[in-house]
């Protein structure tokens, strides 16, 4: 989980670019839909979770 919270820190950038929570709300749930779902990953090959998933079917 540490790993998880120091990337959305890191790559969420600086807490006050976001005018509105609102704001900030959206830009963290677009990167964890981006982390879950598009980010390459080693343990799979170097494709996404997406792009695996649609292999193995």
């Amino acid at each position: 989980m540490e790993s998880f919270f120091n990337k959305l820190k890191v790559e969420i950038g600086d807490l006050k670019q976001y005018h509105s929570a609102s704001e900030l709300i959206f830009a963290i749930r677009s990167w964890i839909a981006y982390y879950n779902n598009n980010r390459i990953q080693m343990k799979l090959g170097g494709q996404s979770p997406i792009k695996y998933r649609q292999q193995a079917a």
